[in-house]
């Protein structure tokens, strides 16, 4: 700078009145920033007064020398980025503190120049000096942001991960961050839980990742930190406390699902009954796996509390079950599913209609006489009578059992969908 005494001499006056012009930054910050003011972390207040203080020398600092601002003059601004994000201080809104600091800084700058018309003119080379703090300084406030706010999503996540995995396994909660995660979200032992396990139901596209879907679900867990929801694999896993039946809850995994297929990602959601505390974690989690099978690779929302004794029984698929299946109904079963399952239809939809022929020709579009020849070729092929309760149930069951359409259908009834899998309780 060529006025470099008439620099000094403003930078002088700044000196004077420094502190004032901190308060004054301070101050707006915490009015027109409302992340500020609604922090309850008690160390913001100090921190952003520390954090001012330190960027008004750095700059005051470059002034008086004559140089431009490098990063190395904004140290300060990288621990105090990493406290932002501990505070939950958005970058945004740390951004924007930071900009009215140097608007504050400047104002004070323009004062001082007033004085006389000779360090008027020198204020004229200060506002490039000043724009260029503001560059490299925001520069490296905000790199730094991300780069903590990254560490930080890291940790939790594993935080999150270890807490779940904890969870699932039935393992008790020692005192330690676990503990207080769990506390924090609502997770405390006496909790009435439910467990939410989403998985796509059809396969993402490459802009697209299971990170929107963790967000998106943890968002509709509830308000602010309650429950917990975490990556595992391909596919999501939810923890969360409710209250009630869980219903707001179901309210809140719908809208997420509606969310995310307006962005092209199709979900299968399965949530478990609500269980008393998080001992029922385990079992919890292997209803909510079986809901979103019985959407059978449907896209949906599935609570298993819609589903039937019946189709939950079905969804189990026990390979005893399978053995128990008569050698003729097997054998009927498998043939007609080789000729589009006409007859594995007629079933279902008469067990729909109550066992009334006349209301299944409706559902099946065919003359009432029609529905009557199928039900007495069937009960001649498998050896059931059709008009025993017991038979007609077990050849019900075992066409659920063996008919993958048949098991969509128990599905459809229910409302919803995901990927129905061979009775192992994965996710």
């Amino acid at each position: 700078m060529e006025a470099a005494p008439l620099v000094g001499r403003i930078v002088d006056r700044v000196l004077v009145d420094l502190e004032a012009t901190v308060e004054r930054s301070v101050a707006r910050t915490w009015e027109e920033v409302p992340a500020y003011s609604a922090s309850r972390d008690e160390s913001l207040g100090p921190d952003l007064r520390t954090h001012t203080r330190s960027v008004f020398d750095a700059v005051l600092a470059t002034m008086r020398a004559g140089r431009r601002a490098d990063r190395d003059d904004f140290r300060s601004s990288v621990e105090q980025a990493r406290h932002r994000v501990r505070q939950g201080v958005a970058l945004a809104d740390f951004m924007q503190g930071f900009r009215i600091g140097q608007e504050a800084l400047w104002e004070a700058i323009v004062a001082a120049a007033k004085e006389d018309p000779d360090t008027r003119m020198a204020a004229l080379d200060l506002a490039i000096h000043v724009m260029n703090v503001i560059e490299v300084g925001s520069s490296v406030a905000a790199e730094t942001y991300l780069v903590a706010q990254q560490m930080e999503l890291a940790d939790d996540d594993l935080l999150r991960r270890d807490l779940v995995e904890d969870l699932l396994a039935a393992r008790d909660l020692v005192p330690g961050p676990k503990a207080d995660l769990a506390a924090e979200s609502g997770l405390a032992a006496a909790s009435s839980i439910v467990v939410v396990v989403a998985k796509p139901a059809t396969e993402l596209r490459a802009d697209q990742s299971l990170r929107e879907v963790v967000t998106t679900v943890r968002t509709s867990l509830g308000t602010g930190q309650q429950g917990v929801a975490v990556l595992r694999q391909d596919h999501v896993v939810g923890i969360a406390p409710v209250h009630a039946d869980g219903a707001e809850l179901v309210q809140g995994l719908e809208r997420a699902y509606r969310s995310l297929r307006g962005r092209g990602i199709h979900l299968g959601v399965g949530v478990s009954t609500v269980h008393d505390g998080l001992r029922e974690v385990p079992a919890a989690r292997h209803e909510a796996v079986l809901a979103r099978k019985s959407l059978a690779g449907e896209p949906g929302v599935r609570r298993l509390a819609e589903l039937s004794p019946l189709d939950y029984l079905v969804l189990l698929d026990d390979a005893t079950a399978r053995r128990l299946i008569t050698a003729p109904v097997r054998s009927f079963i498998e043939e007609d599913l080789g000729q589009a399952g006409t007859m594995i239809e007629t079933i279902r939809l008469y067990a729909d209609c109550d066992l009334n022929a006349k209301a299944a020709a409706e559902r099946l579009h065919v003359h009432v006489n029609t529905v009557y020849y199928r039900l007495e070729r069937i009960s001649e092929r498998t050896g059931c009578d059709l008009r025993s309760f017991a038979d007609f149930q077990n050849l019900l069951v075992a066409a659920r059992l063996l008919a993958p359409a048949e098991r969509a259908g128990a599905g459809d009834r229910a409302g919803g969908g995901d990927q129905a899998g061979g009775g192992r309780t994965s996710a």
